[in-house]
């Protein structure tokens, strides 16, 4: 326990490590001050009871820290952002054209940035008009005045919350330390963290939730946190043979390496891009009024019921095997391998490796994804075994944002070893051992 925090207290003696934490420290505080700027027209408080604590807008609220809930400027979150950066990542593999442009080096990725934050401002309008119409529905009690100006209040308002949340996780990636954008996630669900708590005592003094309940819940907690831990960094590493040049008297080569395969190279973004799509129906339904919608939206679309959950896991697996497919080139990994002379032991160059790592990875993939799936669904498993109808527990101590968490934090963390035995700190493992992040 003293590693860790001999690490911390080394952190803060580097003046540049020191100046980027507390640069990061002050931009997410910032942020979580303008997740409490109310929109103007809505009554939050309303609508914060009328919503409740569960459903698919429960989930959704997680990820906004709280901001969604009661409509504040910030209730979309940074949610447009990741959604306008997969949608952008999936158009480059198919559109050749991007493709070009995002193997220009430096100013391709700034055309591409820049054209992620026109996608962002794009779907920030869309679900703003969305969003404005659900809370038009909801009564006067919510919205007193609804109309075309509201509507319009509502875009202006989500969306320049959205493009200051862009603005400020940009800033942190850039004179911060870690991922800005990830780190905005990272603290919105860890804001949650107080609230899950304080409705786990109060369930236990009015007598609706048991102490065995209680502790089966951090079991599980602790379950998720471990397999989380373990599937973010676990890699399949293939052993690649180099042969051994001689240049002059010097001998280069010669050694074996290791190619390290992601067991779960998607990340969370197949959760992300599911739960995305799987949102839609749930704000048709409350921004049109149609009995017939509704009672289809109800019956294919229930959260908690069984073809809404298999069709959320089914495409899980999918989202995770297109993503993998288009983020990893097994041609491209095979010609380099070849060009420098790398051989797998026992498998000939080119095509066959080629077919090789694709068929290792198809592998890997799978234990990945169920994996995946399993902690998408550990909310809901939650809720109808456990018997905690209560989505403030249920949403913070489910997997996806457990695993959300895990992966931020090793990657922070692991930037911060870096900048240590950059300057010859001993980092927070034990000596001779790194810690590997997501990416690591």
């Amino acid at each position: 326990m003293s590693k860790p925090i001999e690490a911390f207290r080394n952190a803060f003696k580097i003046p540049e490590l020191r100046q980027r934490i507390t640069f990061t420290l002050i931009m997410l505080a910032i942020y979580r001050l303008g997740a409490h700027v109310p929109t103007p027209g809505v009554d939050g408080r309303a609508l914060a009871k009328m919503m409740g604590s569960g459903g698919l807008l429960g989930f959704y609220d997680i990820f906004s820290g709280g901001a969604f809930r009661n409509a504040t400027v910030f209730a979309l979150g940074i949610m447009p952002y990741i959604s306008a950066s997969i949608i952008l990542s999936l158009l480059v593999a198919v559109i050749p054209a991007l493709e070009k442009l995002s193997k220009q080096g430096q100013e391709g990725q700034k055309k591409i940035t820049e054209y992620t934050r026109y996608g962002t401002i794009l779907l920030c309008i869309i679900q703003s008009v969305g969003i404005g119409l659900f809370l038009q529905n909801q009564g006067a009690d919510i919205v007193a005045n609804p109309g075309f100006g509201f509507l319009l209040m509502c875009i202006i308002s989500f969306t320049t919350g959205t493009a200051f949340i862009m603005w400020i996780g940009e800033q942190v990636s850039e004179h911060g330390l870690g991922n800005g954008i990830s780190l905005i996630i990272f603290v919105s669900i860890v804001s949650r963290l107080p609230n899950a708590l304080i409705r786990i005592f109060q369930m236990m003094r009015q007598s609706q939730l048991s102490i065995f309940q209680v502790l089966i819940l951090f079991v599980l907690l602790g379950v998720v946190v471990a397999g989380a831990i373990w599937v973010t960094t676990g890699q399949r590493r293939i052993p690649v043979q180099y042969p051994r040049q001689v240049k002059g008297r010097k001998v280069f080569g010669g050694q074996r390496n290791y190619l390290p395969l992601r067991v779960n190279q998607a990340g969370v973004i197949p959760i992300i891009f599911a739960s995305s799509i799987l949102m839609l129906p749930g704000m048709l339904k409350g921004a049109i009024s149609n009995p017939m919608i509704d009672d289809f939206l109800t019956n294919w679309f229930d959260y908690n019921g069984f073809i809404y959950n298999a069709i959320y896991a089914l495409m899980i697996i999918f989202f995770s095997y297109f993503y993998t497919a288009i983020t990893f080139n097994p041609i491209e990994i095979a010609d380099n391998m070849k060009k420098y002379g790398g051989v797998i032991m026992g498998v000939r160059p080119g095509k066959a490796t080629a077919e090789y790592l694709n068929t290792v990875m198809v592998r890997i993939t799978l234990v990945g994804s169920l994996f995946l799936a399993l902690v998408a669904l550990t909310p809901n498993i939650v809720y109808k075994v456990l018997q905690v109808y209560d989505w403030t527990i249920v949403g913070f101590f489910g997997g996806t944002s457990l695993l959300i968490l895990v992966g931020v934090a090793l990657d922070t963390v692991r930037q911060i070893e870096q900048h240590l035995i950059m300057r010859h700190y001993d980092g927070f493992s034990a000596k001779g051992r790194r810690l590997r992040g997501r990416r690591g």
